[in-house]
């Protein structure tokens, strides 16, 4: 959605009705969050913040390891 939308946050507000799943990577690359141009502590908190109750899968390649590309989760446990 960042390439073909941008402006995530209020595209995410706007259609949230609509949303039952989300699945993150980051742009460029399709790696884990955090090694992209997606701010990914905002737009989790902001999705937090809507209350959103569908599931949030990850659907990302990790750019080292499996273990090192799971280093990003450890906030939001």
């Amino acid at each position: 959605m960042q390439i073909m939308e941008g402006d995530l946050a209020p595209t995410i507000e706007r259609n949230l009705e609509r949303i039952a799943h989300m699945q993150l990577a980051d742009n460029a690359g399709r790696n884990e969050p955090g090694t992209g141009e997606v701010n990914y502590p905002f737009l989790l908190h902001f999705i937090d913040k809507l209350s959103y109750q569908g599931w949030i899968g990850c659907e990302y390649k990790p750019a080292r390891t499996t273990l090192e590309g799971l280093g990003w989760v450890r906030p939001y446990l």
